[in-house]
């Protein structure tokens, strides 16, 4: 049974590494990976030469850093919120409404998120309008620009990771909650002292592999969000390596700073672990 799962990890994940010496090397399509000429780090020195080479990866980092600290408590507590909620068909429709789009790709989302923010036909700026205030370029500034970032992301994941959490929260002994509430112990207490360390360890093992995303943006959002008013904090590592690899076919640069960023996702990971592992919850 999991030869067809080894068998994906193997030939989509583990065998494609080996396309990572185009980094140490000067590719060309004639010679092919094997036989184009080795240049050992000169696409390593060329890449952190550039003048925006530092600029694309705090982007990178500071998108993703927010993404962390602003969307990773949301499905937690909206989990929380919805264990306590006892009416069963209202609750089912909460958890429907939230998970629906997670199935949504990023070219209906950023479609949505146009109509609600753009200058001209946006329903936020059509709404200023009557009350006489002047429309507000959201998706031109950067400061808005990377509110409606973080918060179209946080929309479209969050009901994903609180299910995640929900099914955590079934494998807490309801006898607690009880001999808690006979003690006199309030919905604050109950939640703060059982149910918190009860969904720890999920906790621990989801911000961890947080950890391991913290370089990688998704190409899909940034790009279909993204405008050249505010290419200052949207041009993230993954949109480089489409312009200059793809489009530019600048294979060995890109290579670079996609080991380069795998390289980090990796430490990022270890040094997470490491935390845990003092507290007796580490993931390996």
């Amino acid at each position: 049974m999991l030869i067809p799962v080894l068998a994906y990890y193997i030939l989509f994940k583990y065998w494609p590494m080996g396309g990572l010496i185009i980094a140490f090397k000067n590719y060309n399509f004639n010679d092919g990976i094997l036989h184009s000429p080795w240049v050992g780090l000169k696409y390593f020195k060329l890449l952190f030469s550039g003048s925006n080479t530092l600029q694309i990866i705090w982007n990178t980092f500071w998108l993703s850093l927010l993404n962390l600290i602003v969307g990773f408590p949301v499905p937690i507590i909206l989990a929380i919120l919805l264990n306590e909620v006892r009416k069963t068909a209202f609750k089912k429709w909460v958890q429907t409404i939230i998970y629906l789009p997670h199935f949504f790709s990023w070219v209906i989302v950023s479609g949505i998120v146009l109509s609600l923010f753009a200058t001209d036909y946006g329903s936020v700026n059509k709404v200023l309008k009557l009350f006489s205030m002047e429309p507000v370029n959201f998706l031109y500034e950067a400061k808005s620009w990377t509110a409606i970032f973080v918060g179209s992301g946080i929309w479209k994941e969050m009901g994903f990771s609180t299910i995640i959490y929900l099914a955590a929260l079934t494998t807490i002994d309801p006898s607690l909650y009880e001999s808690a509430c006979m003690d006199g112990a309030t919905k604050w207490r109950q939640i703060w002292h059982i149910t918190l360390p009860g969904i720890r360890h999920t906790v621990i093992l989801l911000l961890i592999l947080a950890m391991g995303r913290v370089m990688e943006v998704g190409f899909d959002q940034v790009f279909n969000l993204q405008n050249a008013a505010v290419s200052d904090v949207s041009e993230v590592i993954s949109t480089y390596i489409y312009k200059i690899g793809l489009q530019q076919a600048q294979f060995s640069l890109t290579t670079a700073m996609g080991l380069f960023e795998s390289v980090i996702s990796f430490s990022l990971v270890l040094i997470a672990n490491r935390i845990a592992r003092k507290f007796d919850q580490a993931l390996f």
